[in-house]
């Protein structure tokens, strides 16, 4: 039975009607996922589960204009800027800076990465998809929309579905990594510790993420802090930074190239700098209860690049997407290797901030946490190792997927614009 005939057997023919039942059926595959992730603590994660639901889902019947009829496909455009602006609100410039260190291993690793794709897998899978798995890899969400709407642009729908099957895929590659590299770290601190030597980094630095760095706007009183006032100020700052990307003069380098800032790298700065001054409040989408009405929108791009994604043309995608992720973790384990070197870092607790990248809050916290149970025999070893390895996971990911993947992305839009 097709899906226009259970929609007539149900006796929905309405195109409105039509539209909330489909709508209804996205709302489904999200709830698995969400349901899935929970039950295996995010080693199955949503983006996953949802990403195979609607892969298999479209093999199998499911209206590929799903997203057309439900008006969900422009959606994410108008949202775009104003997720970013919600993503500076959540950490303070002063705790990066405290924390030099982990953020400098963190973006060395997407520049290793990077060089490492176009470099090594460019001239096997063609440069351009290279470039386009560095979208992906670099960060999530926000960077494969940013890379994947480029391509869709260009008319190139295969790297658009290269892109979405790096984003579900990427989890199931960086988090084994991770949780060998964490524990190979925690096992050497339990013997620092046994051996009556101390933790020889410093601890985080403690800062009240509702105090700006410097107060230039009134505290917002809490009655005030509404759903839709903290809206508006976030659409304000995120138009903000739309309105003026155009203004920004391209940046000319010494070799001849050209470097412009794209309008969601713009929008993400604007909102640390609105955050830093007070007029935007801490975490400000969830203070409106809206964050995951956002989200849910936002993602839609990436089913939506699945669309596209036949059998064959998974097959075909394979090879470019074993290479690219061999690639990346080879190119990530040298840079941390000397960075860490360099840094006083092990290699493993450097090693497991640069793939960060490949998966992000809250797998950076659950993963810690794990790890902190799983090799240790009681509670002060645990916090011992936990409040060790956190701070240096919450802000590796941070910077990857924050802000460096949404700096990196705006240059590969830009790349593959010109391709």
């Amino acid at each position: 039975m097709e899906f226009k005939e259970i929609w007539d057997f149900f006796s929905v023919k309405q195109p409105v009607d039509v539209a909330t039942g489909l709508l209804t059926v996205v709302a489904l595959a999200y709830a698995i996922g969400d349901y899935v992730s929970n039950k295996t603590k995010a080693i199955f994660s949503m983006i996953f589960v949802t990403g195979v639901i609607f892969l298999v889902a479209f093999w199998f019947g499911l209206p590929k204009d799903i997203f057309t009829k439900t008006s969900l496909d422009p959606y994410f455009r108008f949202v775009m800027p104003f997720i970013l602006v919600h993503m500076g609100t959540l950490m303070k410039v002063r705790k990066l800076i405290s924390e030099w260190k982990t953020v400098f291993i963190a973006f060395m690793g997407l520049v290793g990465l990077s060089f490492g794709l176009y470099y090594v897998a460019g001239p096997i899978i063609g440069h351009l998809m290279a470039l386009t798995a560095a979208g992906p890899i670099s960060g999530g969400i926000v960077a494969t929309l940013m890379v994947n709407d480029a391509a869709k642009l260009k008319g190139l729908t295969d790297l658009a579905v290269f892109a979405s099957l790096l984003l579900i895929l990427q989890t199931f590659v960086g988090l084994p990594v991770a949780s060998y590299c964490l524990k190979v770290e925690g096992r050497r601190l339990l013997k620092v510790k046994s051996s009556g030597g101390v933790f020889s980094g410093k601890a985080a630095l403690q800062i009240d993420p509702e105090i700006p760095a410097v107060r230039l706007f009134p505290a917002l009183p809490k009655n005030l802090q509404t759903t839709f006032i903290l809206m508006f100020k976030t659409f304000l700052v995120g138009y903000i930074a739309v309105w003026s990307a155009p203004f920004y003069p391209w940046i000319t380098g010494k070799m001849g190239y050209a470097v412009k800032i794209h309008a969601l790298v713009l929008a993400l700065i604007y909102g640390i700098i609105f955050y830093e001054v007070g007029f935007l409040e801490h975490d400000i989408f969830t203070k409106a209860n809206v964050g995951g009405y956002a989200m849910f929108f936002c993602l839609i791009p990436v089913w939506a690049g699945l669309t596209d994604a036949a059998p064959e043309t998974v097959a075909r995608l394979a090879w470019p997407l074993v290479l690219s992720f061999g690639v990346s973790l080879a190119c990530l384990a040298i840079t941390s290797l000397i960075l860490g070197i360099i840094l006083r870092y092990s290699w493993a607790i450097s090693m497991a901030i640069s793939v960060t990248c490949l998966f992000g809050f809250p797998a950076t916290y659950i993963l810690s946490d794990e790890v902190s149970t799983a090799i240790t025999n009681n509670e002060e070893d645990k916090k011992y190792v936990f409040n060790s390895i956190l701070p240096k996971m919450l802000i590796g990911g941070f910077t990857t997927v924050t802000i460096g993947s949404v700096v990196l992305a705006g240059q590969l839009v830009e790349l593959i614009s010109k391709s």
